[in-house]
């Protein structure tokens, strides 16, 4: 894998030119952020500064989303310049996250990854009801409300024109382990989120049939390249897969956004 070319086409297609659903991508000299038209935060997803204008940039940033009434996050790459991004918004109050990973694999080199296994207790979700059992799992694996998270998945499920996938291990009728996939349109890469399982359900290899599953879903779509943002959890079990890390990222959250819903792929 050519990690400079890969990160390079993630920059141009995942930070600059993405529009989110139920977003408006706006852009400035400095920055590109995601205007939300949900009651989701808005975020700041792209930047272009240098020491002397940093601290002009971030005040522009939180007074401008703060005018819309709309709370946000700032995802600072560990190349993004200058280096010391992440330090100045947490003195301008922002809450500052776990680090992620961001772990691409390329299909075409990795046609192994296509043939886990995909246990039986694994099913397509295909409608509504399927959704909220995937939130009820998430709520239960992070202690917190996934209503937000539930009412755009659903909605994005909804929406002919987003290719979103998802598929939940069900036990006894009750969904035990979920991630779900966006394919992203006129682009190479299909990202993929979620990856909870409930505590006396994991190390049963629900995580690795989940990730072969949407793996073959990509590849049939014709699509080259899968990205996760890993938490510290899935990056080993990743890496034993084959993805690479190509950056770090940490999400920084203004001071009205402590509430959240984490949505990255995790091993928890």
């Amino acid at each position: 894998m050519n990690k400079e070319k890969i990160l390079e086409l993630f920059n141009k297609h995942l930070r600059i030119e993405i529009t989110y659903p139920g977003s408006l991508r706006e852009r400035t000299n400095t920055v590109i952020r995601q205007i939300s038209s949900t009651n989701e935060p808005g975020s700041v997803i792209y930047s272009e500064m240098n020491e002397t204008n940093v601290d002009t940039v971030i005040e522009e940033q939180i007074a401008y989303f703060a005018q819309l009434k709309q709370s946000f996050e700032w995802k600072v790459f560990d190349y993004d310049q200058p280096i010391d991004i992440v330090e100045k918004l947490r003195s301008r109050g922002f809450s500052i996250e776990d680090q992620e990973a961001l772990m691409v694999i390329d299909l075409n080199e990795s046609e192994h990854f296509l043939h886990i296994p995909a246990q039986p207790e694994i099913k397509q979700i295909t409608n509504e009801q399927g959704i909220w059992d995937i939130m009820r799992l998430e709520d239960e694996v992070w202690g917190a409300s996934h209503q937000e998270l539930g009412e755009r998945l659903l909605k994005d499920f909804q929406n002919d024109s987003v290719h979103l996938s998802a598929y939940a291990a069900y036990v006894d009728g009750k969904a035990v382990s979920a991630a779900w996939m966006y394919l992203h349109k006129d682009t190479p890469f299909a990202s993929l989120w979620g990856g909870s399982t409930l505590l006396e359900f994991r190390k049963r290899g629900y995580y690795s049939s989940l990730l072969g599953i949407r793996a073959r879903d990509a590849a049939a779509a014709g699509y080259q390249l899968l990205m996760v943002d890993a938490s510290s959890m899935s990056e080993p079990i990743l890496q034993k897969h084959g993805f690479v890390c190509l950056a770090r990222s940490t999400p920084c959250m203004s001071p009205e956004n402590q509430c959240h819903n984490r949505m990255m792929e995790s091993h928890k």
